[in-house]
């Protein structure tokens, strides 16, 4: 990702490059910038934000769904994402995610303060403004952090999140399930190749992935699966480091899954040997990691076919002959 000074917004999983609020305060002096009947973001930055002033709005580098802009004020910087055209669900959804993973206290992640919606249609989401530095930071440290994550963040309702949100621009259905093997094919494969028959008529896709849907089963004999909280969509222009070279991960798509599918996005996530190696030393690999990899990996090469068009086809459909081959489906 640019190397942008600030939080820069990537909700979209794009490959084309990429809350509780504070208690009440005392009544404050508002600054002469903060015309707030109209803004609500002003209004949240200037009460329970503790800001005096507003001294300087500027824009960041952000993704093709948002717009991302840093709030400079007397009380230190704020991150604000909005959408002119998209209520506040979607945001609501980014908050509990972000504050999920924040709850860990594993890796850094940007803290989310409030969302709302705007007066003149559409949303925004506050958050901290985290400063990045040149570099995404030592991977090893990344891997280390972000197997933290999984083995602390764990769920007794199952695998799902508590609602549904969005994978780029998809729509991500968590719908809460006691079984791995029915969530993935039904929630994940299943939804994206409705979503491929729906758009493009691909009625071969369909067919072939509902059958590997139906037989892969054995890709996970005498595996024990535990909902660990995932990033859910863990690739290069959601990861970064911090001033102090600590990694940050952020734009996230959480739900409670297999541990494994958070590798999904690796083809275009840049991981190293030193991101692996620091990850199975807290996170240990489970039997039969490699076969299962390509499987997690389709999820998202058929959102990018269904988002971006047939020149993800060709990577999709030959993942899933492979595994009728291999499972002899």
């Amino acid at each position: 990702m640019a190397a942008y000074v600030g939080l820069v917004s990537h909700t979209s999983s794009l490959p084309l490059r990429p809350r509780l609020p504070p208690p009440s305060f005392p009544k404050i002096k508002f600054s002469p910038m903060a015309s707030m009947s109209n803004d609500p973001i002003r209004e949240w930055i200037l009460s329970e934000g503790k800001a005096t002033q507003i001294t300087r709005i500027s824009s960041v580098g952000g993704g093709c769904i948002n717009l991302a802009s840093r709030y400079d004020t007397d009380n230190g910087s704020f991150f604000v994402k909005t959408n002119r055209s998209i209520g506040p669900s979607m945001f609501e959804a980014e908050a509990l995610g972000l504050g999920a993973m924040y709850e860990t206290g594993s890796i850094r992640v940007p803290k989310p303060y409030k969302v709302g919606s705007l007066p003149t249609g559409g949303s925004f989401i506050i958050m901290e403004f985290i400063e990045f530095a040149a570099s995404r930071g030592d991977q090893s440290v990344l891997g280390r952090k972000l197997a933290e994550m999984h083995k602390s963040g764990k769920s007794s309702k199952g695998f799902g999140f508590d609602v549904d949100n969005t994978i780029g621009s998809t729509p991500q259905i968590n719908t809460w399930s006691s079984d791995w093997i029915q969530f993935y094919g039904e929630h994940r494969l299943g939804y994206q190749l409705k979503l491929a028959r729906q758009q493009y008529g691909d009625s071969t896709i369909y067919e072939k992935g509902q059958r590997l849907v139906k037989s892969m089963g054995p890709l996970f004999d005498n595996l024990v699966i535990e909902p660990c909280l995932l990033h859910g969509d863990l690739w290069s222009g959601n990861i970064s480091s911090d001033k102090h070279g600590e990694p940050v991960i952020l734009d996230p798509a959480c739900y409670y899954g297999h541990s494994e599918a958070e590798f999904g996005m690796s083809w275009c996530a840049g991981f190293g040997g030193s991101f692996y190696k620091a990850y199975f030393e807290v996170m240990p690999k489970q039997p039969g990691f490699e076969k299962r990899g390509d499987l997690y990996m389709l999820y998202h090469y058929l959102n990018h076919y269904n988002l971006f068009g047939s020149g993800y086809r060709s990577s999709a459909m030959s993942i899933i002959d492979d595994y009728l081959a291999m499972l002899k489906a």
